[in-house]
């Protein structure tokens, strides 16, 4: 193994372990809440609880602001019902609006990456990704994909480089494996509550 793979495998790694280790952190405060403080969240989303489509808009909305609220907060939304095949289709449904989401994002990079606002956000929120953009390539994606790096973000500014897009579109559906891997993850945590 060179030294190139070493230093991206190190660098998935940290950053796959940051994720589990917050969703962890995620997982137990979930359960503890539930069991111990009686919390419901049907009372805390109130007249939301019930709109899917406002969930998944609000969803996408975060999701295109750098993942602002974690995916997880939806998918605890999603078992909360206790029915595996809804589950499974609002977990589906919000894998897909993350993808699309960081698609919008690439595309948002590509046509305003030359633009005022655009290298404001970079020298605020993207530029720390830069680096490592230019050290991985499209692989930071992938990281992004997987990890609580901000997908959405990374896309951005894989378009704003005029990243080919057909790879792109490859590479960013790694995105489904964090869903379909903290999915699972949620759903058993929601059963132990």
């Amino acid at each position: 193994m060179n030294q190139e793979s070493t230093h991206k495998t190190t660098f998935l790694l940290k950053n796959l372990v940051k994720g589990l280790l917050w969703l962890g952190v995620l997982v137990v405060g979930y359960v503890i809440i539930q069991k111990y403080f009686g919390f419901d969240l049907k009372v805390f989303l109130g007249p939301l609880y019930d709109h899917t489509l406002v969930i998944y808009f609000i969803f996408l909305v975060s999701e295109l602001i750098f993942g602002i609220i974690p995916p997880e907060f939806f998918m605890f939304w999603a078992a909360s019902k206790n029915l595996w095949l809804l589950y499974l289709q609002h977990v589906t449904a919000l894998m897909f609006i993350s993808y699309l989401a960081g698609i919008i994002g690439y595309l948002i990079g590509a046509k305003f990456g030359d633009s005022k606002f655009y290298r404001l956000l970079r020298r605020k929120r993207l530029g720390k990704f830069e680096k490592h953009f230019h050290q991985f390539g499209g692989f930071l994606v992938v990281v992004a994909a997987l990890t609580p790096i901000p997908f959405s973000g990374v896309c951005m500014l894989v378009g704003s480089v005029k990243y080919d897009f057909k790879k792109f579109i490859w590479i960013s559906m790694s995105r489904f494996m964090r869903f379909f891997l903290y999915a699972a993850i949620v759903w058993e945590a929601n059963s132990l509550s």
